[in-house]
């Protein structure tokens, strides 16, 4: 939905929230959520979704006949499409997917090909006059190891297809690398490295050989093609100023693909917070830990069970838990949220930024205390749409 026109600024939800990998569960969620959502949350208005396609369900949408199935289900309900999750390329619900989120990586053809052809899909959804976003992976988890070459030109490798799908279509579509707790690219800082630094260095000439044009020339492109999906709830983790990421991105010319805007879980690791977060551990997601004391140093748990296993650390004062948690979840007694740093600050940098994509992601609802699910999926959904455009002063 367009909550601002000038600049446009859109928001939706990630349907990675509903099980399925097929295409046909994709669209049976959407008619029983998503609309019934819709009707609520903006009754004869224009509803944007956030698609989330597995390869399965992208496979099968890349089809003639059921991209004009879908294409007419869309104009019928007055529904559009502007951004998809290209993080998870394969099962993301009722199995364990832990550090397997994480692959293909960035390293493989199998995560180029399928990117653009989520973009290819997206080109074919979105309305004229907008921008596409995908977010994907950053890049793999922290024990890949291999060249940052070759890293850079598999992403040249991207920003080349969307160029060129840019000049066949005439649809812009940019990928946002989202950092993440425990991978290759966890903070704000490691984006503006790696596009300063690997992007800049190889990627660029091999961009302009492939496009014969000036090096200069292929920055653009790059920049145009490749950014940052920030993810509030990861950026939160690591104990980064939203508001500050936002700024140093803007400052370093790096494109926020889409926003996705979701809270961490925040606990001081008493007896009762470890006994509370046991509630909280479950065999589908990985939830890294980080923990800060008056020493600021941050200090690591790869998951949930190992940091509370861990002995207690009186200079730990704060744990963020990587579970993302309703936007509207306040906190009761021992449990906090990361919710708070969206302050006023923080949405008015966002406001003044380049960016037109705000995306709601709490996909973790399936798997959260029973007390947190009270009232169903969609009431939630419809709650934090409330809560975003409360924040947002609409």
């Amino acid at each position: 939905m367009i909550i601002q026109k000038q600049p446009p600024l859109h928001l939706t939800y990630c349907l990675n929230v509903h099980p399925g990998e097929s295409w046909a569960d994709n669209l049976a969620s959407m008619r029983l959520h998503s609309l019934a959502i819709r009707d609520r949350v903006a009754p004869g208005k224009p509803f944007g979704l956030g698609l989330r396609l597995s390869r399965q369900a992208a496979e099968t949408l890349s089809q003639p006949e059921p991209l004009a199935e879908f294409k007419a289900f869309l104009t019928a309900e007055n529904l559009y499409v502007f951004t998809i999750n290209g993080f998870p390329y394969g099962n993301f619900h009722g199995t364990p997917v832990k550090t397997e989120v994480y692959r293909p990586d960035w390293s493989t053809r199998e995560r180029l090909d399928y990117t653009v052809q989520l973009a290819r899909i997206l080109a074919q959804l979105m309305p004229e006059g907008i921008d596409g976003s995908i977010s994907t992976l950053p890049l793999g988890y922290h024990d890949l190891q291999v060249p940052p070459e070759k890293l850079a030109v598999n992403l040249a490798e991207c920003a080349y297809a969307l160029h060129k799908l840019r000049q066949e279509t005439g649809r812009e579509i940019h990928v946002g690398l989202e950092p993440e707790p425990d991978c290759l690219l966890e903070t704000t800082r490691d984006v503006i490295r790696l596009i300063d630094g690997p992007l800049l260095a190889h990627g660029v000439p091999h961009l302009a050989s492939r496009l014969s044009c000036y090096k200069s020339e292929a920055e653009v492109i790059l920049r145009r093609h490749i950014g940052i999906c920030v993810d509030t709830c990861h950026l939160a983790i690591q104990f980064e100023d939203l508001g500050d990421s936002i700024i140093r991105l803007v400052k370093h010319g790096i494109r926020i693909s889409k926003i996705q805007l979701s809270s961490a879980l925040e606990v001081s690791p008493t007896p009762a917070a470890r006994a509370r977060l046991a509630e909280f551990m479950d065999p589908v997601y990985l939830h890294q830990v980080k923990s800060r004391g008056a020493s600021s140093r941050l200090d690591s748990h790869p998951d949930l069970a190992e940091a509370l296993e861990s002995e207690s650390d009186s200079d730990f004062a704060t744990w963020r838990i990587h579970f993302h948690v309703p936007l509207y979840f306040e906190g009761d007694g021992e449990l906090r949220s990361t919710a708070c740093l969206m302050d006023s600050r923080f949405w008015k940098k966002v406001a003044a930024a380049p960016v037109s994509h705000l995306e709601i992601e709490t996909y973790t609802f399936n798997v959260l205390p029973p007390a947190l699910q009270a009232g169903g999926l969609d009431s939630s959904i419809i709650r934090e749409y409330e809560w975003v455009r409360g924040k947002i002063g609409l």
